[in-house]
């Protein structure tokens, strides 16, 4: 399936850093529960994030992400998830996450 160029202009994807990991055990599946500094204009959200496999919460402290900031927010247990953390999956289903490869200012906008 192709989408047009106004489909992909309305995904906001944004560069931010992890601030905060906590275990999520009410989720069905091991994740973390992450908050994430975007900047000044869009502030700190926060992401549920199935990311175990590869990360422990000391190693996700600090570390730049990418996510998709402008999804409606979605209830996970007793969890409000705010941004869509993006990463690649494995040959195990397993995430990677997706990073820039120079550190870069919160709140940058991919394009």
């Amino acid at each position: 399936m192709t989408i047009s160029w106004d489909d992909f202009e309305k995904i906001d994807i944004r560069t931010g850093t992890i601030i905060a990991v906590q275990d999520f055990p009410k989720a069905r599946k091991p994740a973390y529960q992450l908050t994430i500094d975007f900047g000044t204009e869009l502030g700190t959200k926060k992401s549920s994030a199935q990311i175990t496999i590869y990360y422990k919460k000391e190693d996700l402290l600090n570390r730049q992400i990418i996510a998709v900031v402008n999804f409606p927010p979605k209830q996970i247990a007793d969890f409000i998830s705010e941004c869509l953390v993006l990463g690649v999956y494995d040959e195990n289903k397993n995430v990677i996450l997706l990073q820039p490869s120079q550190a870069v200012t919160n709140g940058m906008k991919i394009a």
